[in-house]
């Protein structure tokens, strides 16, 4: 009867972590969206509040890290549980990253000149989409414990990196051509590159996921299907 009643705490515990889980990743995934239409629109207000939502995902990570913490110590898991707690414990920070991320972009909103007339702003949300598309499948994937969703959303990121290049190309010649954006064009680079970390996040989180689900690395997977 003790040894019922400590599963059932524990499978309690494992749905309240995946439940942290997946609230952090979809205020990070609308703080992302809300921080590229404030981007763009110069909305300040709409970015005031992603920048204000970020305590709400830091508050979510301490939660999680508490939690889990207790789990290990209380319930000493083992095998498939344990991975489990151990790839929350890791997402959770990697997800707090990039909400910090998108409160970056929101904090350039006010920084870009000339809105309408910067056409290299047009690039940029066309590659925030993709980020975004990664870290709503990789959420999806955790819940799902899905590690054939995780593989494909890690053959993603080449797309997110393929949009850094070209912007960083783009904004870049820009520059030369219109000295007196510059000011903006070095924002809207820095807005790329936290995107471009976002992608490499999401590919962090699908990585974690895919070896909670399964036990072996992603490179561990290739490297034997190379031999």
């Amino acid at each position: 009867m003790a040894q019922e009643h400590t599963v059932k705490a524990f499978d309690e515990d494992i749905t309240r972590l995946r439940g942290l889980i997946a609230e952090m990743g979809g205020l990070a995934e609308v703080s992302l969206a809300e921080a590229m239409e404030a981007l763009v629109k110069g909305n300040s207000e709409l970015a005031k509040g992603v920048i204000a939502r970020d305590k709400r995902i830091d508050a979510l990570e301490a939660e999680v890290d508490k939690l889990a913490i207790r789990v290990i110590a209380l319930r000493a898991p083992m095998a498939d549980d344990l991975r489990e707690v151990i790839a929350a414990l890791k997402i959770a920070g990697v997800v707090e990253r990039i909400g910090d991320y998108a409160k970056n972009i929101a904090k350039s909103t006010d920084k870009i000149e000339h809105r309408k007339k910067f056409d290299p702003l047009t690039l940029i949300p066309a590659m925030a989409e993709v980020a975004g598309e990664m870290v709503h499948d990789v959420m999806t994937a955790f819940a799902a414990r899905d590690a054939a969703l995780a593989t494909e959303i890690v053959a993603r990121d080449d797309k997110v990196d393929a949009f850094y290049n070209s912007i960083f190309r783009n904004l870049v010649s820009h520059m030369i051509e219109n000295p007196t954006s510059i000011s903006s064009a070095a924002e809207l680079l820095f807005v790329a590159r936290n995107i471009e970390r976002i992608g490499d996040h999401a590919t962090n989180v699908a990585e974690m996921v895919h070896y909670a689900a399964t036990g072996s690395y992603l490179t561990d997977r290739e490297d034997t299907t190379g031999a």
